[in-house]
């Protein structure tokens, strides 16, 4: 599933040929550096490398600034290996978001927003308990009993507790492609896209 890497711009919504409002997320894609193509007789397996997004060499190690100098191209901030590309890339060659064309449905992979540590009912939509009564002690929000006091005297692994919320890769499959704008290296996709605005997206084509 080959694809590009992407920021998330920030959402509106359009007007299709029936008159119907969509919303729609907005993706600065590419253009997408090929820094390195990894091969089964090098490295063990076969993937090509994307880099995406202007970084100032200060802010680069020595190491990263040889690695885009053999690629003859400027540090970049993102660097992602995909594997399954069909076409024959080489090292330096730019990709930009025409390589959606034929796409109708994209799929997204992103780190969704962080919502630090919640409690159970934020964090797994416990219904607490309702209206207070006698002896209720104001914990309609506690999480109730989590395990038998005798057996197994310990907590099942995988019980649903308050912890850290958000902060975890997503993928969202089959997301349509309302618009692509290559002039501006911009992609519009109907609904919401994992992310807060700013962070780096891999769209995918699952059809490539």
């Amino acid at each position: 599933m080959p694809g590009l890497i992407g920021k998330k711009v920030g959402m509106t919504s359009i007007f299709d040929e029936k008159g119907n409002n969509v919303p729609c997320t907005i993706l600065e894609v590419g253009p997408c550096v090929i820094t390195q193509i990894k091969t089964v007789e090098n490295d063990g397996y076969q993937s090509v490398q994307l880099s995406f997004d202007e970084k100032k060499e200060k802010n680069t190690t020595r190491a990263m600034k040889g690695h885009f100098k053999k690629a003859n191209t400027t540090p970049k901030h993102k660097v992602v290996e995909l594997k399954g590309f069909i076409s024959h890339w080489n090292v330096g060659d730019v990709i930009t978001v025409d390589y959606f064309n034929d796409d109708p449905w994209l799929d997204v992979t992103a780190v969704s927003k962080g919502k630090g540590f919640q409690g159970v009912v934020k964090r797994h939509r416990f219904g607490g308990i309702g209206d207070s009564t006698h002896g209720q002690h104001d914990r309609s929000r506690a999480p109730g009993s989590l395990g038998g006091s005798s057996w197994p005297s310990r907590v099942f692994k995988g019980m649903r507790m308050a912890g850290q919320t958000g902060n975890k890769s997503v993928k969202v499959l089959n997301l349509k492609v309302v618009k692509i704008i290559p002039e501006n290296n911009l992609l519009l996709l109907k609904g919401s896209v994992p992310g807060h605005k700013g962070s780096y997206i891999v769209i995918q084509s699952p059809d490539k």
